[in-house]
């Protein structure tokens, strides 16, 4: 997650700070002194904007939503012309999982997302960013002629997020993501509805 720059609103800079956090040292590293710290304000600018911890964690799991929401747009127009091949199926599932860099940004949103498991105030935003990826897979989906597509969404999310988490925890490069997708899209695509997932 960048550094927010001087010029960045307050708020913003916390939210930024907050994320970055999160990803170097988790939930449990969130403090307001700390949050002070990373984005250049003041203690008492912290408690103004956020009242709570919940707040903090709240608005800045929104903030993450909104922000892969207009990126998965952005890609998903890229979907939308008829016989998209599997490998640039592929390779754009791999961009949206993995990016450039093991980073903060990349593990910021599975701490976000355990941590709404534990706090179910957190779980609504949650769902908003799990839908956004449900509409991203169903466009690819859809583009590459697999029947069904809505339905499979959610499964092909949970197939490359669960690659991710593993390349995160392991230093996996992203290519075993898209060989993976390139091994199950075929048979994806060949189901007819009804059919369970390929064996």
């Amino acid at each position: 997650m960048p550094n927010a720059a001087p010029s960045t609103p307050t708020r913003q800079r916390i939210i930024t700070a907050v994320l970055r956090i999160i990803g170097d040292d988790g939930v449990a590293a969130v403090t307001n002194r700390r949050i002070a710290k990373e984005a250049g304000v003041s203690l008492g600018s912290v408690t103004y904007h956020f009242a709570t911890q919940h707040d903090l964690l709240r608005e800045s799991l929104l903030y993450f939503v909104r922000e892969e929401a207009r990126h998965f747009t952005e890609l998903a127009d890229q979907c939308q012309t008829e016989g998209l091949a599997i490998e640039d199926a592929a390779s754009l599932a791999g961009q949206v999982a993995c990016g450039t860099a093991l980073d903060s940004a990349h593990l910021a949103p599975f701490e976000l997302y355990l941590h709404a498991g534990r706090d179910e105030r957190l779980r609504e935003a949650a769902s908003e960013a799990f839908t956004a990826y449900d509409r991203l897979a169903t466009q690819i989906l859809t583009a590459l002629g697999v029947p069904n597509a809505e339905h499979l969404a959610a499964t092909t999310v949970a197939v490359v997020m669960g690659l991710q988490l593993r390349r995160l925890a392991t230093g996996s490069t992203a290519d075993d993501l898209v060989d993976a997708l390139l091994l199950l899209a075929p048979g994806a695509a060949r189901r007819s509805p009804g059919q369970g997932l390929p064996a």
